[in-house]
């Protein structure tokens, strides 16, 4: 299929020059998570799984440990690139949500790890629909910053002007191409405490510098949020250990893909 939707500019700039700040500073992924993808979503040994809007493969190589076949849609190709490279094992192909590179009725299970709110549209959740097999099973996926923590809520009001019309989970935008739709059943969420453990420059520095619209800025630009960010340790004796656990909480969602087209 042909998609009509491109890509937005903060994600094909954005993600294409700060691969290594995703690779380093983005969290892994709570291992009770595991339980709700064989559990839940059927992901198992033999079944056909896809990661759609792969990134660099942090969700992927979660999915690959279960011994699904497992296939990666990406569309920036520095980000598919070093999935490739990490998980050699695992089809990577360039694609996007309005135009998957798969046959109808292709997989068992498509999953979207950070990525839903950025192709949160009707021709998006149809081309799902046309790849998953009947009473196949659609997950998303997000690691969400705990901001009843001072210091994580500081650390929001330095780059949420930025963010301009970049699309955003915590809108809950992402949820309207399910009003009013026959394609998949009710959203199900399951949310999972979760904790991404490091120094300040991994967990803090690399984690921001990773987000799409600040990665997009010019470099001055991202230096002055880097020192912005530094500046909290004076404010925050918590972010001047040597080791940090920055919380997050992970929402699993779940929609089951329904017989009508």
């Amino acid at each position: 299929m042909t998609s009509t939707t491109p890509i937005h500019d903060a994600a094909q700039r954005g993600y294409t020059s700060a691969s290594d700040h995703y690779q380093r500073g983005r969290p892994e992924y709570p291992e009770a998570l595991s339980g709700w993808l064989s559990g839940t979503l059927g992901v198992v040994a033999g079944s056909r799984v896809v990661d759609l809007g792969a990134g660099t493969g942090k969700f992927t190589k979660l999915l690959a440990r279960t011994g699904a076949a497992v296939t990666a849609v990406e569309p920036v190709d520095a980000m598919r690139a070093r999935l490739a490279e990490s998980l050699p094992d695992v089809t990577a192909l360039a694609g996007t949500a309005e135009a998957i590179p798969l046959a109808d009725e292709a997989t068992d299970v498509l999953l979207c790890a950070q990525a839903f709110h950025w192709f949160a549209n009707a021709h998006a959740l149809r081309e799902m629909h046309r790849v998953l097999r009947v009473g196949g099973r659609l997950g998303m996926v997000w690691n969400v910053r705990d901001e009843s923590r001072d210091w994580v809520a500081a650390i929001t009001e330095i780059i949420t002007p930025y963010e301009g019309d970049a699309p955003r989970f915590y809108t809950g935008k992402w949820k309207r191409p399910f009003e009013g739709q026959a394609l998949f059943g009710p959203l199900q969420r399951t949310v999972f405490p979760h904790s991404h453990v490091g120094s300040f420059e991994q967990v803090v520095l690399d984690r921001i510098l990773s987000v799409s619209f600040i990665a997009a800025l010019p470099q001055s630009e991202q230096q002055s949020i880097a020192d912005r960010l530094r500046a909290l340790r004076d404010r925050f004796p918590e972010l001047q250990a040597e080791t940090i656990a920055f919380p997050y909480a992970t929402e699993a969602w779940l929609a089951a893909r329904l017989v009508t087209a």
